[in-house]
């Protein structure tokens, strides 16, 4: 296969929400490259892209997919990712190793909240973005909507490249504002028919064509001379003023294409092949030291692991990007992270699951390999004589929450190797064992995450598991002063044990003053693992517990804050005072002062008016304007505090303080409200007082757990 250098590559993401055609529109480019000699279809589950079983099952793309497409010259690599939220994962990675976004809008819909989800990330990348505007031929494809919502959202660097002269059924003609021509399709699509602008046309596409030509011009002021001087430009200048605008992020050409009938997918190649920059003419990436690396063959070679896939029969499959020098097949290379060495013994261009052997890649270029042993997604490797790591992606913070657990205890040690290598695939899919909550806790993007994880456990695993709700890491504290003393007294032959403790604990808030009752021998201030603090005095006098058992009076006191006594939740926020005790100079020990420290405590506590803490999450949805009543209705029923709203584009943005307790599957009630034109992020806010009422039931609940 031939090795394009890095003026001749170019890499593209296809973004945008579900069902916006941008498998269908991979497929046709690789058709239309001639990669293909037959288009695939979703429904007929034998596209190049979305080739996984889970896939076919679902219709939906789940993985972000690597293709590539040679076109007059150049090597065009096309990543396929999903529509969903729910794997925002895959689009950051993917949208980190293109230069180009192609953004597909639904012409049905104009741009949905997924799209606005996608869009942000694009932004924060600040990479060129193409706008694709597809389904023109849908019988409800209505473009002059989807470009007011476009306009609306992405405001004036959106600009018209194209449009529809009969979209719709009938649809067979576009209008070509660059070239200022009319492409007539055959019935079938393919390849068109250049014909003159009709004269019913003219006025529209002269108006919109001179629109373009001044988008064009803004950024260049040499583009800009020339535009004032002629009042118009020619092609190429326009090309030029495009491809500059782009890479500053301030043009954003609209292209219109049925994917499926093939119809505008070739143009739209043609723009990506003359217009979208190449590697080598985006900014240098940046690393960790805020070095820059070139993208340059000569420089020493480096790569950037962006993906990794784990295939039954396979093995491992690292995806990376070459960011500079030239990869040669049997090279090593080290990793920056942990110092190892790895041996690229093949090297893969992939379509899909299908692996093109090459023997070197240059830089600018997309590739992959197998059996890496140590180097994972997000990792940088390089040649021996630099040491560089380039800045890593940083993916969406986890959204839901859920425990999880093996429905055959054989198999936990099996499920915890699995979450491992799920992990790897999908970093967004987090899990720990929480020593809190006594769960194995999964946190990831949403419902549907969740149920590609349980699907790929029982599928390629072969563990079967429940999902379950997490308990609540609540919080317990104190919200007066008690005093309580406890002696600890066993006598069983021999030496026994004794030690008796007066302890006084009172609510601790930053810069409360010294305690003034007592003299003060010690203090001790511990930042608990689990937020808040311990204020710890000595305040013993006259030698009634000897100095060698403080430190165990403190250590009986942690193991009651580690589990409180109303809920068994973690305490916080308290000073403790020992003043007063008795000792026995023969049966006491350091056991029966953390003993009497621990009771003492309890005792102290249960008569301090104790709190119970929930935590409270910040909480953002955005949903359209119709819909934000019911959305609110529903939040309102989960004890939510409406902090505001807020507008983004031609979505409301309703900002509120919601308990955790009250979010568990938010997700499905959420998708089920709004027929799936909403979404939300969520992030720990603080922890507030629960209400009597639910306090008194998580009592209740302790006390007959207890009794049990």
């Amino acid at each position: 296969m031939k090795a394009y250098d890095e003026r001749h590559i170019k890499n593209i993401v296809l973004i945008g929400g579900a069902k916006s055609g941008k498998t269908t529109l991979a497929e046709t480019m690789l058709f239309e490259a001639g990669i293909l000699r037959r288009r695939g279809a979703v429904e007929d589950k034998n596209t190049v892209s979305d080739y996984h079983e889970i896939e076919h099952e679902r219709e939906n793309s789940v993985y972000a997919t690597s293709m590539h497409a040679e076109w007059r010259d150049y090597k065009i690599n096309i990543i396929d990712t999903p529509g969903l939220d729910d794997f925002m994962g895959e689009i950051v990675s993917s949208m980190k190793v293109a230069e180009t976004c192609v953004m597909l809008v639904n012409a049905q819909n104009g741009v949905e909240v997924s799209t606005e989800l996608i869009w942000n990330y694009a932004d924060q990348f600040k990479k060129p973005v193409i706008l694709a505007v597809n389904q023109i031929d849908h019988p409800k494809s209505n473009f002059e909507a989807t470009i007011d919502s476009i306009k609306q959202r992405f405001g004036s660097p959106a600009i018209i490249m194209q449009y529809p002269v009969n979209q719709g059924e009938g649809f067979d003609s576009i209008i070509d504002l660059l070239k200022m021509i009319m492409y007539k399709f055959p019935k079938d699509g393919g390849k068109p028919e250049k014909l003159p602008i009709p004269e019913e046309e003219q006025d529209r596409a002269d108006e919109l064509h001179n629109e373009l030509v001044e988008k064009a011009a803004e950024n260049d002021e040499e583009l800009m001379e020339l535009y004032f001087e002629k009042g118009s430009l020619d092609e190429d200048e326009m090309r030029k003023g495009l491809k500059l605008g782009m890479m500053k992020h301030e043009v954003f050409p609209i292209f219109c294409l049925s994917a499926k009938k093939n119809m505008g997918s070739g143009r739209l190649m043609g723009f990506i092949d003359n217009v979208a920059p190449t590697a080598a003419e985006m900014s240098p990436e940046t690393t960790t030291e805020d070095e820059e690396i070139s993208c340059d063959p000569s420089e020493p070679t480096s790569i950037f692991v962006f993906k990794t896939i784990i295939e039954p029969f396979l093995g491992k499959i690292t995806y990376f990007k070459v960011m500079s020098g030239v990869l040669k097949t049997g090279q090593d290379l080290i990793n920056n992270q942990n110092d190892t060495s790895e041996r690229f013994n093949q090297l893969f261009i992939m379509d899909g699951k299908n692996k093109n052997s090459v023997d070197q890649l240059y830089a600018g270029d997309i590739g992959a390999t197998v059996k890496l042993k140590d180097s994972h997604t997000n990792q940088t490797l390089h040649e021996k004589r630099v040491s560089y790591a380039i800045k890593p992606m940083e993916f969406p913070s986890p959204r839901i929450t859920t425990a999880i657990k093996a429905k055959d205890k054989n198999d936990d040690e099996k499920l915890a190797e699995a979450l491992r290598e799920i992990n790897e695939e999908d970093p967004t899919t987090l899990y720990e064992y929480s020593r809190e909550l006594k769960q194995l806790i999964m946190h990831g993007q949403g419902e549907l995450h969740f149920a590609v994880t349980e699907w790929k456990l029982a599928n390629v695993y072969n563990i079967g598991i429940e999902f379950i709700k997490p308990r609540i890491a609540y919080r317990e504290t104190i919200q007066k002063a008690s005093d309580a003393n406890y002696r600890h007294k066993k006598q069983s032959g021999g030496a026994g044990q004794f030690g008796e403790v007066f302890i006084r604990i009172e609510p601790y808030f930053e810069g409360m003053p010294e305690p003034t009752d007592f003299t003060v021998r010690g203090k001790e201030e511990i930042e608990l693992d689990w937020g808040g603090k311990l204020v710890f005095y000595n305040c013993i006098v006259g030698g009634v517990i000897d100095a060698r058992y403080i430190p165990s009076i403190l250590k009986g006191v942690m193991e009651k804050m580690e589990e409180g006594p109303i809920t068994g939740s973690y305490v916080r926020d308290i000073r403790v005072m020992v003043y007063d005790g008795k000792m026995h100079p023969v049966d006491s020990n350091d056991i029966s002062f953390k003993i009497a420290g621990a009771q003492a405590f309890k005792s102290a506590f249960v008569n301090a008016n104790p709190k119970i803490l929930e935590p409270i999450n910040d909480l953002e949805v955005m949903v359209p304007e119709e819909l934000m009543g019911d959305v609110m209705t529903d939040l309102q029923t989960r004890r939510a505090i409406i902090q505001g709203m807020d507008s983004k584009g031609v979505y409301k943005v309703i900002k509120a303080k919601t308990p955790l307790a009250e979010m568990y599957k938010y997700t499905t009630s959420l998708r089920s409200i709004t027929q799936g034109r909403a979404s939300f992020s969520t992030v720990f806010a603080e922890y507030s007082p629960v209400p009597m009422d639910i306090q008194q039931k998580l009592m209740k609940e302790m006390q007959e757990k207890e009794e049990e």
